[in-house]
C-alpha cells in the first residue's frame, strides 16, 4: 500500500479522535494524528540514529534519533510503537517499548501531531528498511549530542529528545 493512502486517526487537542482521512490527506491538510517515537538502543546502550529516505512524505533525508512513525486508524500508541520499531529496525521478537510521556508536537506550520515516547533495548541484529532508512548506525549517546549541531535532524524528532532529556533530568 501506499503509505499516502494509510487511514490515520484525527484527533483533537485533547487526543480524541474526531475523523480518519488517508495520511497524504492529513499531511495535506494539517490534520493533527497520532505518532510514536521509539528511541532504541543496543545492548551497549548505544543510540540506533538513522537517515531518512529521500522519499519520506515528511522530513525527507533528514536524520533521526528515534524509530518511529504514525498511529494507524483504530491502533494504540502502543500496538504502533512496537510495530514501527520492528519495522524500521527489521527484527521480529523485539521486547515491547516501554513508555514513558506523550506531548503535543505542533510547529506552528500546519505539522501537529499527539507524540507518544518510548524506549527499547535491541539486541538483535538490525535490518533498516530500505525504503525507510538510507544510513543508520548505533552511536553513543556523547557522538549524538556532538552530532546534533552538525547533521540536519527531524524537527519533531529533536523536540522529543529535547522533552526525553528533560525527562530523563526530572524537569
Amino acid at each position: 500500500m501506499n503509505p499516502a493512502d494509510e487511514i490515520l486517526d484525527i484527533v483533537d487537542e485533547h487526543d480524541r479522535v474526531v475523523g480518519q482521512y488517508p495520511r497524504g490527506e492529513a499531511y495535506a491538510r494539517g490534520l493533527r494524528h497520532r505518532c510514536v517515537f521509539v528511541q532504541a538502543r543496543d545492548a551497549a546502550g548505544r543510540l540506533f540514529v538513522h537517515r531518512r529516505t529521500a522519499t519520506k512524505l515528511v522530513f525527507p533525508s533528514l536524520y533521526d534519533v528515534f524509530v518511529g512513525g504514525v498511529v494507524g486508524a483504530g491502533e494504540s500508541y502502543d500496538e504502533a510503537a512496537l510495530r514501527e520499531a520492528e519495522e524500521e529496525l527489521g527484527v521480529t521478537g523485539l521486547p515491547r517499548p516501554a513508555y514513558l510521556f506523550k506531548f503535543l508536537y505542533d510547529d506552528g506550520a500546519g505539522n501537529s501531531w499527539w507524540s507518544a515516547v518510548y524506549e527499547v533495548r535491541c539486541e538483535l541484529p538490525v535490518h533498516p528498511q530500505p525504503e525507510e532508512v538510507q544510513w543508520h548506525a548505533f552511536l553513543p549517546e556523547e557522538e549524538v549530542e556532538r552530532r546534533l549541531g552538525e547533521w540536519e535532524w527531524v524537527p519533531d524528532g529533536l523536540a522529543a529528545y529535547e522533552r526525553l532529556r528533560a525527562f530523563r533530568a526530572g524537569r
